[in-house]
Formats: structure tokens, sequence, C-alpha cells
């Protein structure tokens, strides 16, 4: 079965989740460090803001903050997360599935091109995507997905013994009082 973006979906680009724990706040759009500067140059062009926070860092010792960071985040635009900043939700345009639009898809990250995969070993197909829902799986049309999530499993890989993940502080109001901010030791 070949993948396509379900008639008038945009999910993936507004719902954002909590990740590893609520605690944790939620989590943004996974941004390499190479492509940090990039997608903050194209910002300014579009006149857009964008908020991006480091997600994965690591170091050599627990008693230390990370010395370098393996992966920033770029949060949504609504104050509990969600909403991908570059998402046209307001001039009208549809995609061709006919969801929301999105205003640099030629550029958009790594972690967007591999949509919906998240685990190559085996292929995993995220399950809060509409299509994998409905579907289940897909075996065709996934390659452009699968190259991109491989680069990104590079850029991640690490023999640190020590990585951190940051805390947003970003979520539901309902979820405020438990949410931390900054770097944790990961266990």
């Amino acid at each position: 079965m070949e993948f396509k973006c379900i008639e008038e979906c945009s999910q993936c680009c507004i719902e954002r989740e909590y990740y590893p724990s609520k605690e944790f706040g939620k989590i943004g759009v996974l941004i390499l460090p190479e492509e940090k500067e990039k997608i903050e140059n194209i910002s300014k062009l579009n006149k857009t803001q964008v908020k991006i926070l480091p997600r994965i860092g690591i170091s050599a010792e627990k008693n230390s903050s990370p010395t370098k960071i393996l992966a920033y985040q770029m949060m949504g635009i609504e104050k509990n997360g969600n909403t991908c900043p570059f998402l046209d939700t307001s001039s009208g345009n549809k995609s061709p599935h006919g969801g929301f639009p999105c205003k640099i898809y030629e550029d958009r990250p790594l972690a967007c091109r591999a949509y919906p995969l998240i685990e190559s070993k085996p292929i995993t197909l995220d399950e809060k995507c509409k299509f994998c829902k409905e579907h289940g799986n897909a075996d065709n049309n996934l390659n452009s997905e699968m190259e991109a999530l491989l680069k990104i499993k590079e850029s991640m890989d690490t023999d640190s013994p020590v990585i951190w993940r940051f805390a947003t502080e970003i979520g539901e109001d309902e979820d405020q009082a438990i949410l931390k901010s900054g770097w944790i030791l990961e266990e």
C-alpha cells in the first residue's frame, strides 16, 4: 500500500505531544544543528517568528550541563505548543491533499521529510498519523522518508555516556503545575 496524506489532514503539523512524559512538556519539530540557522533565516525571510529550543544534549559527566547539542526543536506558535509556525492556516490556500499548506515545504526540516516514519528497524509508522490509523501500514512510496530518517539517526548517533533532554515547560493549561523547564539528565 502506498502512503499518502489523508484528504484535508494537517494533523502532524498541528498536534504536538508530550515526550518522554508530561513533565518534560510538549516537544517541537526536531531540528538538527545544521538545520537550525537555515530555519532561522527562512523565518526572517517569511517574517515568521519561530521559537527554537534545545532538545537533546550530551556531556562526558553527569555533574555538568550538556557540552554539545545533538538536536533542537522548533516549537508551535500556540501557547500549548501546537501548530507549526510555517503552517499556512490563514491564507485560504490548500495543499495538494486539501490540508493547510506548508510555507517552506521545499526547505522543511528532515524530521518533516521523514514523517510518518518514526523508526527504521523495523520500519515503524507513527500510529497517530491518520493514514496509519486507517490503513495500518504502507510499504510503497516511503523511500525519501526513509532517507531522511536515516540522516537524522546518523546525526544523533553518539557514544557519549551522558545524555540530556530539554524540558520545554510548554503544554496545556491544566498541566502547567507539573511541567519542568531546562536540561534533565536522561536515566
